[in-house]
């Protein structure tokens, strides 16, 4: 067990599943172990273990500046990953998690550079996901991984870029052999990644670096003070952080966001050029062209069930031999902001620019 461990959480008698045992195993000898959590498939190595750090971002081509999300069991192993943490995180960790909820707090002085991008911030959360939790409550009880450290650095488990996945599925489909275990849990409940927040400002407002099902407003409730909201997630000085690049979450397929009622037109454009038009639908909308469509999916007109299903429809066009993705434009306000971040980054990603 780690060091301190909290015996509530990670008691030395629980009995450990032999599919968690496995995960363990492999995750301590620097192995991948995909798992779900509530917001999308996480892609786990041992977060102390530089070596074992590097296959994810081979697996993923994804840059080695980037930094990776630290997933543990519990508001208790705060001290090994973080320092000088303020009082602000403790209120929210104590409101928010288990949740997909994450804090960027000063990195610990024997976090590896390699999880946090070179910098001197780290990402750190506690996901809802029962299994998630499961295997990381297993991790600490089995004594966790490099120096006892217990933590698992985990990004989405897809292609650098690319749709994340919300089922076990999507997750063999895109990375294969590259991961030892896939963890299959069901379909994640949130569907789009956490929300995450930078405290690291000493004195000033924390401040947003990436929406998501934790909102702002929400925030500011548990710590008295309205988190920073900038038009740019990238002004000087702010962490760098997963899922902040202009290009995310994008199809291989073209996609473009278009006006509800631009939609007609546009499918008729795509018919003219000669190409098959795939198109994702949030209202009660009904195209008389429908005949001209290769493929449509319909997600419901509401922000909690369209961030669940988003990804899971994006990979369905993008496997459907379309040539262009239509995507209706997401209503405007508070309630949609985290779900229209996703598709206006996959755009810019599937470089098409919207209408």
């Amino acid at each position: 067990m780690c060091p301190n461990a909290p015996h509530n959480l990670s008691p030395n008698s629980t009995p450990i599943s032999p599919d968690l045992a496995a995960a363990v195993r492999l995750l301590q000898s620097g192995e991948l172990v995909a798992f779900p959590t509530e917001t999308v498939y996480g892609l786990g190595a041992d977060a102390a273990n530089p070596t074992a750090v590097a296959k994810i971002f081979a697996a993923k081509g994804r840059p080695a500046e980037h930094p990776l999300i630290v997933h543990l069991s519990g508001a208790d192993y705060l001290e090994q990953w973080a320092r000088d943490i303020p009082s602000s995180a403790r209120k929210l960790a104590e409101a928010f998690w288990p949740g997909p909820l994450t804090l960027i707090l000063a990195r610990a002085p024997t976090v590896p550079y390699a999880v946090t991008g070179g910098q001197e911030t780290v990402g750190v959360r506690v996901p809802s996901h029962p299994l998630a939790l499961a295997l990381l409550r297993a991790y600490a009880q089995e004594g966790g991984g490099r120096g006892a450290m217990c933590g698992v650095a985990a990004p989405s488990a897809n292609r650098f870029g690319r749709i994340s996945p919300t089922d076990a599925a999507h997750v063999r489909e895109e990375l294969g052999a590259a991961v030892a275990l896939v963890l299959d849990g069901g379909a994640c409940d949130v569907g789009i990644e956490s929300t995450i927040i930078d405290l690291t400002r000493h004195g000033l407002p924390p401040r947003l670096l990436r929406p998501g099902h934790i909102t702002p407003e929400q925030i500011g409730e548990v710590i008295g003070e309205f988190p920073e909201v900038p038009d740019s997630m990238k002004p000087a000085k702010v962490p760098r952080v997963s899922g902040s690049l202009d290009g995310h979450y994008a199809p291989r397929t073209a996609m473009r966001l278009t006006a509800s009622g631009d939609l007609f037109r546009a499918i008729e454009e795509t018919q003219a050029q000669g190409k098959r038009c795939g198109l994702l639908l949030h209202s009660l909308l009904t195209p008389p062209q429908t005949h001209l469509l290769h493929s449509l999916r319909r997600l419901p007109d509401n922000p909690a069930a369209y961030a669940r299903g988003l990804y899971a429809a994006l990979r369905e066009l993008d496997q459907a031999g379309n040539d262009i993705i239509l995507v209706e434009a997401i209503p405007s306000g508070p309630d949609w902001a985290a779900v229209a971040d996703r598709p206006r980054r996959a755009v810019h990603g599937s470089g098409i620019k919207p209408l």
